[in-house]
């Protein structure tokens, strides 16, 4: 979803085949290219998008927040909006959050066309330290798996805290498998898949240099785990494709709360 009046350009950045292990950043460079990047990339991503956007919509609350936690260019943000809008729901504060500058300016010249006076709010922040609104919604769609380890459950805690009940968290990260062979074979499907999206063999692994040790996935069963030790009730992984899964965790309520 490009907005209109907004250029996009091709993901070239690893063209040489060469990347210094752990650099990648989202910087100025990746925010021009991230609309292609991640389309080619993620398998599923329009599909996560949308269902994003439509389960949103299906849990917020009026006058609650629907967090996105690592926005980016805000392709999630506008499904949100799009799907409260078909909804007629009113009161529902969308903001989005974000640490790089780079990616906020072009979610916000990328919005403001499509959305007006509905323009969600923006925040320059790091996810980790940023002040949660009470929320019937909080997304992390391909956030939590460039945080350290070690910040990834305190996070999550802090999400549960801030989320009211019969709130929802969306949660959608790429995925590793406990069976070796099961991963080795993810891998390979997930490397066929960007060959079909036009990369090369030489850009591939470039990438995969440059995220190594900065994206780190876990298995689905460790995602699900957390979650419940944190209280969230029920978890379901809503979407797979290859190795990238998403997951609805809620904050248990009576049943009278959910529509």
């Amino acid at each position: 979803m490009a907005a209109s009046g907004m250029s996009e350009e091709q993901d070239r950045l690893f063209a040489n085949g060469q990347a210094a292990p752990g650099s990648f950043r989202f910087d100025a460079k990746v925010a021009r290219v991230f609309d292609d990047m991640i389309r080619r990339s993620v398998p599923g991503y329009a599909n996560t998008v949308a269902s994003s956007g439509w389960l949103a919509a299906r849990f917020a609350q009026p006058g609650t927040a629907c967090h996105d936690l690592g926005c980016s260019l805000g392709a999630t943000l506008l499904a949100c909006a799009e799907a409260l809008a078909d909804t007629g729901m009113e009161g529902v504060e969308l903001i989005g959050v974000d640490n790089s500058a780079a990616m906020l300016e072009r979610c916000r010249s990328r919005l403001e066309p499509e959305l007006g006076s509905r323009l969600p709010t923006l925040i320059a922040a790091d996810v980790r330290t940023v002040e949660l609104r009470p929320s019937s919604v909080i997304i992390l769609n391909w956030t939590l798996q460039f945080l350290p380890a070690a910040d990834r459950t305190p996070l999550l805690a802090r999400i549960h805290e801030a989320l009211l009940p019969g709130g929802a968290l969306i949660l959608s990260e790429k995925v590793i498998d406990s069976d070796p062979e099961a991963q080795q074979l993810a891998e390979s499907l997930h490397a066929d898949f960007k060959r079909t999206q036009g990369y090369t063999d030489l850009e591939i692994a470039a990438k995969r240099t440059a995220i190594e040790d900065y994206l780190i996935p876990e298995t689905l069963d460790a995602q699900k785990t957390r979650l419940l030790e944190l209280g969230f009730r029920p978890v379901l992984v809503w979407y797979r494709h290859l190795n990238f899964a998403s997951l609805l965790a809620l904050k248990p309520v009576s049943l009278e709360h959910c529509r």
